[in-house]
């Protein structure tokens, strides 16, 4: 959630630093972030309730319980694996250089992707569609770079990955979820006693999913990771220096 937000509000926000010390815009920054907080509602509304309409519904976690997870994780979520996806909207669709003698009309073009963006979840949470977050602030971005600047202020070779990735990502996602439900099923579900293998299969499960996420987080983490972590190799190779000499 947090991610889809990050690069718009970090792109105004950049705009505006980097402007003359003028206020002309102050009221588009202050816009935007207000739109930035219904973008935030909308997708709580759909964007979320995705990811834990199978846990609800299937009784795992209440309603409550479910939001309260959802603020806490999808925030720690956004803080340390979202820099890559947040930059890719930033800066990966559109060529933000061609907005440098016009960045009034790329704050324009960010608030108004952020406004759609918010517009269509709202209108297809009310419609009780489920919808994507991300593909809905793409889908805006593109929008606005080719009313402000045609075709070639869009990255066409990172758009084609995008769009390749929303179909490789359910094809990939239903292959693992057919092979864990396999598994479960066959060792699990179909014994006499399910519980018992039940319990024992669960710490294998939790170690699975805290180790990609730790690898996921160690390997391509937030940019204000990288300063602890090189201050401790750093720390690590004078004491290997040390103990060889």
């Amino acid at each position: 959630m947090a991610s889809t937000l990050a690069p718009i509000t970090s792109t105004l926000a950049a705009v505006t630093a980097s402007a003359p010390p003028k206020y002309d815009n102050l009221w588009m920054l202050i816009l935007g972030f207000i739109i930035a907080f219904v973008l935030a509602f909308s997708v709580g509304a759909n964007d979320v309730a995705n990811s834990f309409g199978t846990a609800v519904g299937s009784g795992v976690v209440t309603l409550k319980q479910a939001c309260i997870l959802a603020s806490i994780f999808e925030t720690v979520g956004s803080a340390l694996l979202g820099a890559k996806v947040s930059e890719t909207i930033r800066k990966g669709l559109i060529d933000v250089e061609k907005y440098n003698a016009t960045q009034d009309l790329l704050m324009a073009g960010s608030v108004s992707a952020m406004f759609g963006s918010a517009v269509w979840q709202l209108v297809a949470s009310f419609l009780k569609l489920p919808i994507s977050g991300t593909h809905c602030i793409v889908g805006a971005t593109i929008g606005f770079s080719l009313v402000a600047k045609g075709q070639e202020g869009i990255k066409w070779s990172e758009l084609i990955k995008i769009v390749m990735s929303w179909f490789v990502s359910p094809l990939l996602s239903g292959i693992m979820s057919g092979i864990l439900f396999f598994l479960v099923r066959a060792f699990i579900l179909r014994k006499a006693d399910p519980v018992p293998n039940g319990l024992r299969a669960l710490p294998i499960f939790y170690a699975c999913t805290i180790g990609i996420n730790l690898f996921s987080i160690m390997y391509t983490g937030a940019p204000w990771l990288k300063s602890p972590r090189r201050w401790l190799a750093c720390t690590h190779f004078r004491r290997l220096q040390a103990s060889v000499c």
